[in-house]
């Protein structure tokens, strides 16, 4: 089922800059929530609205595996003036195949329970990471989206995003961007890496293999997978990629093999080694000035002139730690952190005015 909020005033999602006259991206923020989120998705909405969206009013698309209330509803769509739809998840879609063994799944979750891992016994936090790998693209209300930008409920944005990052991502086809990375519980994975070489085995027409490649960022020296991946709960992608054969056929290999429901493969590592498998460092883009955090982790830009339309605590920037991949990153995509002049070229085109 299907609801739609209109609001009282629509518009235009394109900001009012002369410089671009290329075709509008089509974009939303798709929120996955529950109506007990109701306080932590205003929270995020607040934010996403006075940082950025009130002045390029993308749509929001919220789903959830029940029916919204009416208090959800009208609560999260007074917060802004642009479109709200709220879509119900299909329960075969929120469920276990028919090819789960349940008994082998119980005992996936009781040992990593006892391990103490985050989320080890949750069959709710299962049913999310399929989802959220390979289905809510295929909502009938992301049909007409190109990009979408996923927002979490109860996180914090602490930057002023005075461009239009859906139509930069568009006009120069970077097709996945990110703010944090970092490295997965081996635990959750253990056969995930053997199961992806399978599949890159069977499928090398997939693989990109050039200098651009990204494989080098996900693969140890050893050959194993070093567990790096890009924090999902922020992503802002291109759904044509997720909706492309290869990657729909990378998700049915996972999935056939029972992973999200024996162990616990989480959305982040599928999305993660699917981008470095499938996509170009070109193609890949650093949020860097965009401020966030997802408890308990903070993305802060450091730079000057980014800092000066930010709120954030530098001295929490976790890019740099131990846990973080991005290091590692850099010497895979030396060039990914933008330079001043750089940031400048790349945004003042889709800038509202001038920094």
């Amino acid at each position: 089922m299907l609801y739609l909020r209109f609001p009282k005033r629509v518009i235009p999602y394109r900001s009012n800059s002369p410089l671009i006259k290329k075709t509008p991206v089509r974009a939303a923020f798709v929120i996955l929530a529950r109506n007990s989120d109701l306080t932590g998705v205003r929270h995020s909405m607040r934010q996403i609205e006075d940082r950025f969206n009130r002045n390029f009013n993308y749509p929001y698309v919220f789903l959830n595996d029940n029916d919204f209330t009416d208090e959800f509803k009208q609560k999260t769509s007074h917060l802004t003036k642009a479109q709200v739809y709220y879509g119900k998840i299909e329960p075969e879609q929120w469920s276990y195949p028919d090819f789960i063994n349940q008994t082998k799944a119980a005992e996936g979750r009781k040992k990593l329970e006892e391990m103490e891992i985050l989320y080890g016994g949750s069959e709710s936090y299962r049913h999310m990471c399929r989802y959220q790998s390979g289905f809510f693209f295929r909502h009938p209300l992301l049909d007409s989206f190109e990009y979408y930008w996923r927002v979490e409920p109860e996180v914090d944005f602490y930057c002023d995003i005075d461009y239009d990052v859906f139509q930069m991502m568009k006009d120069n086809e970077f097709k996945y961007g990110w703010v944090m990375s970092l490295s997965e519980y081996i635990e959750t994975v253990p056969t995930l890496w053997d199961t992806t070489q399978q599949f890159m085995e069977k499928h090398p027409e997939y693989i990109e293999r050039g200098n651009d490649s990204l494989l080098s960022w996900v693969i140890g020296d050893d050959g194993s997978y070093n567990l790096c991946h890009f924090w999902s709960n922020f992503e802002i992608a291109s759904l044509d990629f997720l909706r492309s054969k290869k990657y729909l056929d990378y998700f049915e290999h996972l999935d056939q093999q029972g992973g999200f429901f024996y162990e616990r493969w989480g959305d982040a590592p599928v999305h993660s080694l699917a981008v470095a498998m499938m996509l170009k460092s070109s193609e890949v883009h650093f949020f860097n000035d965009i401020g966030y955090k997802h408890i308990p982790l903070t993305h802060c830009p450091i730079e000057p002139w980014h800092q000066r339309k930010c709120s954030c605590d530098e001295e929490e920037n976790f890019d740099w730690t131990d846990w973080s991949c991005t290091s590692r990153y850099a010497q895979v995509h030396s060039g990914f952190i933008w330079n001043e002049t750089t940031y400048r070229q790349m945004t003042d085109p889709y800038r509202l005015s001038p920094v």
